[in-house]
């Protein structure tokens, strides 16, 4: 492993461990009055397509960490639809 895909790796991991507390707060009040759902599918399909780059460029961290963030994007898109305003 070289030095720039380390400096992706840590890179990977704070962005990735950012979305994690929002997802538990979401997931324990239930409040997803705070969430655009517009921003939360764009940003959705963003990461997806990350991910498949990563996957082109054979690139663990941009695999790993855009895996790992479209199931906690997925999660808040899931809680958005559940709990939103009905």
């Amino acid at each position: 492993m070289n030095g720039i895909e380390i400096l992706g790796f840590a890179a990977a991991v704070l962005t990735t461990a950012s979305f994690l507390p929002q997802v538990y707060q979401t997931w324990k009040t239930k409040d997803v009055s705070a969430l655009s759902l517009p921003m939360l599918t764009m940003f959705l399909t963003g990461i997806t397509l990350w991910f498949i780059y990563g996957i082109y460029k054979d690139s663990p961290s941009l695999v790993i960490a855009n895996g790992i963030t479209i199931v906690s994007v997925f999660l808040l898109v899931y809680f958005k639809l559940k709990y939103g305003k009905k």
